[in-house]
């Protein structure tokens, strides 16, 4: 049997959560869990959850990022355990049958998608009884924050007063705040179970802070929410209701 390691982009503090649910999920009986990956990109996620045993399918649009995704499957050996969806997150419900996934990932994701709320149903379809949803999204008051410390105290007022926070010349089409991810996952008929932040201090401190160190404390902030809520990333997951 292959190892569980999820060694994948993100904290620790989201890898470890993401192995507890495949150690749930082979509890449950299923040998290789099934993951589904929406947005998937270029496999930082899904090619370790393959080589850890798991069955996964990956929905993303962009050719060039399926390209990476098939070149690294392949040189992981584990091609067989990937099956790609070129097509937009709106389209899951076509591709994947409702109920059938262990474990469903919309990693950066709802920033980007133009209907959040569509997507998220179209997730809580797709998971099965007993299964997770994993949603990790850009946190609105760590972007107020780090304009603040850089100075950028004109632009970080107008992020903190935008209805989705984003002001002009940003990437994403929205930010979230922990209680506005929670409401949105719930309005979708989710129960939200964990909550926790991702890369609380990651992006501000110097480099000389030793890994080990870090990876600790973020560990014990992710879940502390005054820091979880300025926390670079929001984690939450959540199961049917």
């Amino acid at each position: 049997m292959k190892t569980e390691t999820v060694a994948a982009r993100g904290s620790g503090a989201v890898r470890r959560v993401l192995e507890a649910e495949l150690k749930a999920a082979r509890a449950r009986g299923a040998e290789q869990p099934r993951v589904v990956d929406v947005g998937g990109g270029s496999g930082g996620w899904a090619v370790p959850f393959a080589a850890a045993g798991c069955r996964v399918t990956v929905v993303e649009p962009s050719p060039n990022a399926l390209a990476t995704l098939q070149r690294r499957a392949e040189e992981e050996g584990v091609s067989e355990l990937i099956t790609v969806v070129a097509d937009d997150a709106d389209a899951l419900g076509r591709h994947v049958p409702a109920g059938s996934a262990d474990l469903v990932l919309a990693h950066g994701l709802l920033e980007i998608v133009d209907d959040p709320a569509a997507v998220l149903s179209a997730l809580a379809t797709a998971v099965a009884p007993g299964g997770a949803v994993s949603v990790l999204v850009a946190n609105r008051h760590a972007a107020v924050f780090h304009r603040a410390l850089a100075g950028r105290v004109g632009e970080a007022r107008r992020l903190l007063e935008s209805a989705d926070g984003v002001v002009a010349g940003d990437t994403v089409l929205r930010r979230f705040s922990a209680a506005g991810l929670r409401a949105d996952l719930e309005a979708a008929g989710l129960e939200v179970t964990l909550l926790q932040g991702d890369r609380v201090i990651a992006d501000l401190v110097s480099g000389d802070v030793r890994d080990d160190e870090l990876a600790e404390f973020e560990q014990v902030a992710a879940g502390t929410p005054a820091l979880r809520d300025v926390a670079g990333r929001l984690h939450a997951v959540a199961r049917p209701a």
